[in-house]
């Protein structure tokens, strides 16, 4: 018979073991990525022009285009996500309605991406095309704000929910109303939370593929306008590896969106580390 200190030196080997995999895993992907993209990566490189279809040059324009891309899916989502998990929050009470409203929307948020995008296409590309312009930028910008719109209204419902009630109760106890409190007092409070949430959404938005290949065009060229066809890195790594076959630009493009998924989480986990270290505080 295992006696209990045994046992626990066993499990925490098996721990031990199973992390140093994961990290081990981790970092033979990442090194082979960067031994094979770093070299490509200079100035040139981030300034130039993709030419001949994305096998000479650089991704300038891809990274413009990203940037455009994920400024206009935040500036559609977060004002629809945020008020909704502030009403769900504050203003709904504990029910049945409720209940399905956040079972439905944790639904959404497991769903693949490839089935957005599915949608998408039939609904932004296709049937809206006279207002959209079929393969473009609000159509895949449209498309990813309504794949990550679940996931934001969670993260924003939990940063809100941790906002003590004493803070609500002291506002309504010097006269304050119900609007006055939540914008005054829970979004102030919760802020921190709200934008590590906006921030973990750009970076899944940043990293998507297969949802926007059906919409947002693919075109290396940067965007005029909204109904002008787009591509972001994620959509150029694809691209080049799959249709073209330069290796070097695929390394070296997956070198750069690493980076960015990197420091996007970075910036994440820095907000949540102030947030602790406030209400510990």
């Amino acid at each position: 018979m295992i006696k209990p200190r045994q046992s626990e030196k066993i499990a925490k080997v098996i721990l031990a073991t199973a992390a140093a995999v994961t990290v081990l895993t981790l970092a033979c992907i990442l090194g082979y990525i960067f031994i094979n993209g770093l070299h490509v990566i200079n100035w040139e490189f981030l300034t130039s022009e993709p030419e001949s279809m994305g096998s000479k040059g650089g991704i300038f324009s891809v990274i413009i285009s990203t940037i455009i891309f994920t400024v206009t899916t935040i500036v559609i989502t977060v004002p629809i996500g945020v008020t909704a998990a502030i009403y769900l929050t504050e203003y709904t009470k504990k029910g049945f309605g409720s209940s399905i409203i956040r079972f439905g929307n944790e639904a959404l948020a497991g769903i693949p991406s490839i089935v957005f995008g599915l949608f998408g296409f039939a609904l932004f590309v296709v049937i809206l095309k006279p207002i959209t312009g079929g393969w473009s930028l609000i159509s895949g910008a449209l498309t990813a704000a309504c794949m990550i719109l679940p996931t934001l209204i969670r993260t924003t419902e939990e940063a809100i929910k941790a906002v003590p009630n004493s803070f609500r109760e002291g506002s309504y106890a010097v006269g304050a109303t119900k609007w006055q409190t939540v914008t005054r007092i829970v979004i102030p409070s919760s802020l921190p939370g709200i934008l590590t949430g906006i921030i973990l959404s750009i970076g899944r938005i940043v990293g998507e593929t297969a949802a926007l290949l059906l919409t947002l065009g693919g075109s290396i060229f940067i965007p005029t306008g909204l109904t002008d066809p787009a591509s972001t890195l994620s959509m150029h790594l694809y691209k080049v590896a799959m249709e073209v076959g330069a290796m070097d630009m695929c390394y070296g493009t997956a070198s750069v969106l690493i980076f960015t998924v990197f420091i996007i989480n970075l910036t994440a986990n820095k907000i949540m580390g102030r947030m602790r270290h406030k209400k510990v505080a």
